[in-house]
């Protein structure tokens, strides 16, 4: 059993998860593992993440999940809301889909459902993230003050690329993005280059300590701000345990620490941990 290498240094908010429906749960985990070819650590049940992230003392866990067809938005918002309202230490994101023809009600709806911005992935959805259908969409969603925390960068695509993103965010500067795995998942060189300037994208760790070094992670987290950064682990992918050691490794400022751990989290979502 993998110990943890230091006692938490502050309170924790895991800023990026997935949960599934138990009847779905184990071939949703099994999918995403699939797609990657990285073996899943867990199944995605909402209790099995409240168990593993106590491991190290997550408080506060953004859940969300995504939709691969239109039909499947509102089920899985319902979803999402549900198991906020059961865990209070959930802060769940609704998901969208961009052949969703209904998109702004369906707006009004997860704002109706105490949710708290969208999750995309321009991967599994198979869109562009600076399609232009997409657009209206974001506009929307700023004017609502509601963050979107985009899967950004997959070397085999190029739906999610950072130049993507930097150009929704350019296009539509009031819009909160949050670009997952360091800005570009297998594509950090192109997150570093496209994103570093663009003052409305924000990051999360998830799936890319495993793959970085320390010094690539540090060099990055001090060129494009420590101010835009959140821990997240990708449950059910990864270890609450190994990816918390993965960060605490990093040789980074305790003040540091505390903004990525939560504070940073607190002030792009405006939330209260």
């Amino acid at each position: 059993m993998t110990e943890l290498i230091a006692a938490p240094p502050c309170k924790i908010v895991d800023a990026h998860t997935h949960i599934y429906p138990q009847k779905i749960a184990e071939k949703a985990t099994q999918n995403v593992g699939l797609f990657y070819d990285i073996p899943m650590c867990k199944m995605g049940f909402a209790h099995t993440l409240v168990a593993e992230g106590s491991k190290i003392g997550v408080c506060k866990y953004l859940v969300c999940s995504v939709a691969t067809k239109p039909e499947q938005v509102q089920s899985i918002n319902e979803f999402i809301a549900r198991k906020c309202a059961q865990y209070a230490s959930f802060f769940g994101l609704a998901t969208l889909h961009p052949a969703l023809e209904d998109w702004a009600c369906q707006i009004d709806y997860l704002q109706e459902l105490g949710l708290h911005g969208v999750k995309l992935h321009p991967d599994f959805q198979a869109f562009d993230i600076d399609d232009p259908v997409m657009m209206p969409i974001y506009r929307r969603l700023a004017e609502r003050g509601l963050p979107v925390l985009f899967h950004t960068g997959d070397a085999r695509y190029d739906y999610s690329a950072p130049a993507r993103l930097r150009r929704v965010a350019q296009a539509v500067p009031t819009l909160t993005c949050v670009a997952a795995h360091f800005g570009g998942y297998q594509q950090w060189e192109q997150s570093r280059r496209d994103l570093t300037d663009c003052p409305n994208v924000f990051f999360d760790t998830s799936s890319a300590l495993f793959k970085l070094s320390c010094a690539q992670a540090e060099d990055m987290i001090g060129a494009m701000g420590e101010d835009r950064f959140m821990f997240g682990t990708d449950f059910p992918m990864w270890d609450h345990v190994q990816e918390y050691n993965r960060f605490m490794r990093l040789k980074l400022s305790a003040r540091t620490r505390e903004k990525i751990f939560y504070r940073n989290f607190e002030r792009i979502y405006h939330a209260k941990v």
